[in-house]
């Protein structure tokens, strides 16, 4: 038990003691990554898809725009006897202005991963933060070697509108 908390304390890339200022960090990394995933992050589109040689396809959708932010879901999709199921489902809130991105929510995690939503703990969100956000670094990194890629060629242009 003491060895669990020793653990939690600790950050997984470098074992420092975890701090706001290293998971402010960490975000700062995600959209470095997602940027050079996703060279525009204005985001002219509602979905597209990234096909990669050595990879299963990684479909993107834009869940809500604002000025300075984004919300969009990163994700396979699996299609399974039982139906289609996306794994890791992951809604990444984009903070344009601060340049900083977050993972809010991880869908579908497995059951020995999943934590109860909600907890009031400061300490379990900042715990949970780190958990979804050093997956979502890992994960970037794993798509970007891959070859993966939201280029202008490969996803459908957002109609503009002109005044």
């Amino acid at each position: 038990m003491l060895l669990d908390t020793v653990f939690a304390d600790r950050c997984p890339c470098c074992g420092q003691p975890r701090r706001l200022a290293h998971l402010i960090d960490l975000y700062e990394r995600n959209y470095r990554l997602l940027e050079r995933l996703i060279p525009e992050l204005e985001l002219p589109f509602e979905r597209a898809v990234s096909r990669s040689a050595t990879d299963l396809p990684l479909v993107l959708t834009v869940v809500e725009r604002a000025p300075y932010t984004a919300e969009l879901r990163l994700t396979y999709e699996f299609d399974t006897p039982e139906g289609r199921v996306l794994a890791p489902d992951l809604w990444i809130k984009l903070y344009r202005d601060a340049r900083v991105a977050e993972v809010l929510h991880c869908g579908r995690r497995l059951p020995w991963l999943a934590a109860e939503e909600g907890d009031p703990q400061a300490a379990r969100f900042l715990h949970d933060q780190w958990t979804r956000n050093h997956l979502l670094a890992k994960w970037l990194e794993y798509l970007l070697e891959h070859g993966h890629g939201f280029s202008v060629a490969a996803r459908p242009r957002q109609a503009t509108l002109r005044a």
